[in-house]
């Protein structure tokens, strides 16, 4: 590492926790209005807009553009709220802002003293899926996006420990050594399995292909345990509810691919129903869908124009 880069990252390290301490002197109902404005405002002028609102075309081509136009505006301040509420992720675990159905599966998964494979979408605010698993008592590996910067990284790290994440696996070659490691010792792991994954097998989502990482279908078949399903859902007031689902039980046939195909499946029906249920909540800022079916809006929407 160069004393330059050094230098840049130890910088930027600073700005961020001068931005996490802000949020924290507002409060958690502040620092989210906060969050929820800013990104209302600046983001539909993004190009990340045009993304949204095809997603949106692609999910619900019924809706009117009116309606789409709006959930698109909604959703923004929905992911504002989310990415400030993490400088808070604390103290709104200690002030009980997240009620949990299904909190008596959790337990169940404590108490059994065997894995399971979590697996869930980016719904609302995702950091309360982990405080909510790893509150139950469940031992739990946690997947995650490493920061590039090591001091923030490290800052985010200690952040989650406050509210009770502590066993991290970073996305990439160790981050999957580390899953093997941690389910073969009796550690669940929970993973998101929402977004693009060009590798992985073909799926339908919306009525339309897309690809989905195969990692949780494969290590659930691995080691002969369940896909236990969870979602959250904001709530007024800045709460939330988080809800632990029936666990997919995934089917052994012989045919390996086959059964790990079919588990992607039924997870990405399983994100489908609830961002039917509750589309607000959804990241629809991701380039969820491949390339193909973008190029056939366009050329639908171009043949309009004709």
């Amino acid at each position: 590492m160069s004393f330059g880069q050094d230098l840049a990252w130890r910088l930027e390290s600073v700005g961020f926790a001068g931005f996490v301490g802000f949020m924290r002197l507002l409060g958690v109902e502040r620092a989210s209005a906060l969050g929820g404005w800013l990104l209302k405002a600046l983001g539909p002028k993004t190009g990340t807009q045009k993304t949204v609102m095809r997603n949106l075309r692609i999910a619900f081509p019924d809706m009117s553009p009116a309606e789409r136009e709006a959930l698109a505006l909604a959703q923004w301040e929905q992911t504002g709220r989310s990415f400030a509420e993490t400088a808070v992720m604390d103290r709104l675990v200690a002030e009980n802002r997240i009620e949990v159905v299904g909190l008596e599966r959790l337990h169940a998964i404590r108490d059994s003293g065997r894995p399971v494979v979590f697996v869930g979408g980016h719904f609302a605010n995702i950091e309360t899926l982990a405080a909510t698993i790893t509150g139950a008592g469940v031992n739990c590996q946690i997947t995650y996006r490493a920061a590039n910067n090591p001091y923030v990284d490290a800052q985010i790290i200690a952040a989650r420990a406050r509210y009770g994440v502590k066993l991290f696996a970073p996305k990439g070659g160790d981050g999957a050594r580390e899953l093997l490691a941690g389910l073969a010792r009796g550690e669940s792991v929970a993973l998101m399995n929402d977004q693009k994954f060009n590798e992985g097998p073909e799926v339908t989502f919306f009525g339309q292909p897309v690809n989905a990482a195969p990692g949780p279908s494969r290590l659930a078949l691995r080691f002969g345990t369940v896909l236990q399903t969870m979602s959250v859902v904001r709530l007024p007031g800045v709460r939330f509810r988080v809800t632990v689902y029936d666990p997919i039980e995934l089917e052994k046939t012989g045919d390996r691919q086959a059964d790990i195909a079919r588990g992607v499946q039924q997870i990405t029906t399983f994100i489908e129903d609830r961002v039917r249920e509750s589309p607000i909540d959804w990241f629809w800022v991701h380039k969820r869908w491949p390339n193909r079916v973008y190029e056939a809006l366009a050329e639908q929407d171009a043949a309009a124009k004709t």
